[in-house]
């Protein structure tokens, strides 16, 4: 219990600092807007870049990657299905309400996580290179058909969406210096790994911040959050056990890996990219923070019935 505990207690403190922060207006209305769009913009593609090139892709053709990628790639497809069925969401909040379902925290828990509890990094990096690669450009392709919805120039814009978005951008960069074997100098990698190294402070910082205005939800949002929540820390592991052990006849620590890794919490990536977009954010902030106060009980039970 305690190894999954210390893996939270960052997420948590720096949180609530970005909340009294908040509370208290100690820097300016216009803050946590700042602070967002510094992450989405400099901090995030910077960690992404960084991470990408010192990446091996051929890493991912490994079975408890590709158990991962099923489970979170079904709970994707069911998130979007429910906030258009269920809950009427408009196209790139479908988006975000099937990246709050299903796009685990992977970096600033999942690795502490997997350092205390597995000992081992190299599945949860494999983990989320695999969400870098694949599931972040989707989102945000999903989202810029929408919030740009003019036919005209939809085919151009998307070929431009790596050089208009940074995340995406980056993450290309950092796929082709890893894919032609390149070495970068420290002059180059210094400055990009203090900029990235503010992403996930900045980005949990305006997470806190963002709580000061969290109104009463209705019953409708209510039951979304619930249900996002849901399928987030039992289904997304569930089914990544019922695919490990029976689909690909996995065991032991392969399987443990794979169902921890399934059950980390929304990652704040999600409340970040809905607010540089305008879209609803009272939804990925109440998952983001739902998901990780209760996948400290649920990485537990799993910790103590498969660790």
């Amino acid at each position: 219990m305690h190894s999954v505990l210390s893996g939270f207690l960052p997420i948590w403190t720096i949180t609530a600092f970005g909340w009294a922060a908040g509370r208290f207006n100690l820097l300016g209305d216009q803050a946590q807007q700042v602070l967002g769009r510094f992450a989405f913009t400099f901090a995030m593609p910077s960690l992404l870049f960084l991470t990408m090139a010192k990446s091996r892709p051929g890493e991912l053709a490994q079975p408890d990657v590709a158990v991962f990628a099923f489970s979170l790639l079904a709970v994707f497809a069911a998130g979007l299905i429910a906030s258009r069925r269920l809950f009427g969401r408009k196209k790139a909040e479908q988006a975000i309400g099937a990246m709050a379902a299903s796009y685990v925290n992977s970096a600033n828990l999942g690795i502490p996580v997997a350092v205390h509890v597995l000992h081992d990094t190299s599945f949860i990096v494999a983990a989320a290179l695999f969400q870098m690669l694949f599931i972040t450009p989707l989102i945000l392709v999903l989202i810029e058909l929408d919030v740009r919805p003019d036919a005209g120039g939809r085919r151009l814009r998307m070929l431009q969406l790596p050089i208009r978005n940074p995340v995406v951008g980056a993450s290309a960069a950092g796929v082709a210096v890893a894919a032609l074997g390149l070495r970068l100098p420290a002059e180059v990698t210094s400055p990009l790994t203090i900029l990235g190294g503010g992403a996930v402070p900045a980005a949990l910082f305006a997470l806190g911040m963002s709580l000061t205005a969290r109104a009463a939800a209705d019953p409708g949002a209510r039951a979304e959050r619930t249900l996002l929540v849901a399928l987030k820390t039992a289904v997304q592991p569930l089914l990544a056990y019922a695919l490990g052990r029976w689909g690909f006849g996995l065991d032991g620590r392969e399987l443990f890996a794979v169902v921890l890794c399934a059950g980390l919490p929304t990652a704040q990536n999600a409340f970040i990219f809905a607010s540089e977009y305008r879209l609803d954010t009272a939804l990925p902030r109440d998952t983001v923070l739902l998901s990780t106060l209760l996948s400290m009980a649920s990485l537990s039970l799993i910790t103590v019935l498969l660790g």
